[in-house]
């Protein structure tokens, strides 16, 4: 074959996204971050960033923090800027589409292409250090006594959090339309304000706030899982009597119309930097579950997602 025929057959192949794998030269990633630094979405990113160079098949990776509205500013960005780029990626979860159902922003996850959930989480309730308050239980009469008096802090409206203050009220005999939830632009908003004491009782994902658990600058009182988290001495709800549990999963989505081969081989790459070291560091380190799901499962399972969201955010009058 001739050199130039041979070229061109490469840039056909490379147009298509057709290429193996271990074909194709590493990419330079853009990785869209639609959270302020310092949060789940954020540690999640640039943790998979990380990975995604350990494993070779990243040269680079580019992140783009950009937060509001449960992520929808992010996602608008996102839908706006990268259409067609094989290389970008999403990071997205549970918290966008809580608030994509509270907020009915003009964009949605259906402009984007689904690539893979990657992880799960559960939620720590804390108290600032300098709480008079010490329980959960303190919390809850304080709750039954005043509602708008406890100020919730946590993530965007419709985050798991925001959804698991609201189903502690219900299941305590308070109607949740009256809680007073406080809502952040991201984990490092939230955190100052916990720990400036500027609400009642913060929540997010345990390892946001494991360290200053840690150092003892904040009091955890609750976990949101059905059993208490490995190695975490933190009661859940349940334990507590109250009968809440909810997870907070997290996953990336490639740009609007890449092809399927494209979205193949960007599954791929996410896919291979999963089996990394780093990234089973960042599980460890995070307390972060693993669980992993692609192609047209992880399609249903957002789908569904939506509509049992949906279903607890009316129940709870959050809707």
């Amino acid at each position: 074959m001739r050199r130039d025929t041979f070229l061109k057959s490469l840039a056909a192949l490379a147009a298509t996204g057709s290429f193996p794998l271990s074909a194709l030269a590493a990419a330079n990633i853009k990785m869209m971050i639609p959270a302020n630094p310092g949060g789940g979405w954020d540690s999640t990113g640039r943790a998979l960033g990380k990975a995604l160079q350990e494993s070779k098949v990243a040269d680079s990776v580019t992140y783009d923090n950009k937060g509001g509205a449960a992520g929808a500013l992010g996602l608008a960005q996102f839908i706006n800027s990268a259409k067609g780029d094989p290389n970008a990626l999403m990071v997205m979860g549970a918290v966008m589409l809580g608030g994509i159902i509270t907020g009915k922003p003009p964009v949605s996850l259906s402009q984007v292409t689904p690539i893979a959930r990657i992880t799960s989480e559960y939620n720590v309730f804390v108290l600032p250090a300098n709480s008079p308050m010490q329980t959960m239980a303190d919390v809850v009469a304080q709750l039954k006594k005043d509602p708008g008096s406890v100020k919730w802090g946590g993530g965007s409206r419709g985050s798991t959090e925001h959804i698991a203050a609201a189903m502690i009220a219900r299941e305590v005999g308070v109607d949740p339309s009256k809680i007073n939830y406080v809502a952040f632009r991201g984990g490092g908003e939230a955190t100052a304000a916990i720990l400036g004491g500027n609400v009642t009782v913060g929540g997010s994902g345990y390892s946001e706030f494991a360290e200053y658990i840690t150092t003892g600058k904040m009091k955890p009182i609750a976990v949101t899982s059905g059993a208490r988290l490995k190695g975490v001495a933190v009661p859940t709800l349940k334990e507590q009597g109250i009968n809440v549990e909810i997870g907070n999963w997290r996953g990336v989505y490639g740009a609007p119309g890449i092809t399927a081969p494209q979205r193949k081989a960007l599954t791929d790459m996410v896919l291979a930097a999963l089996k990394t070291k780093s990234w089973a560091e960042s599980l460890e380190k995070n307390n972060w579950t693993p669980a992993v799901m692609t192609g047209a499962a992880f399609d249903k399972f957002v789908d569904d997602e939506f509509a049992s969201l949906r279903a607890t955010m009316v129940k709870s009058g959050m809707v």
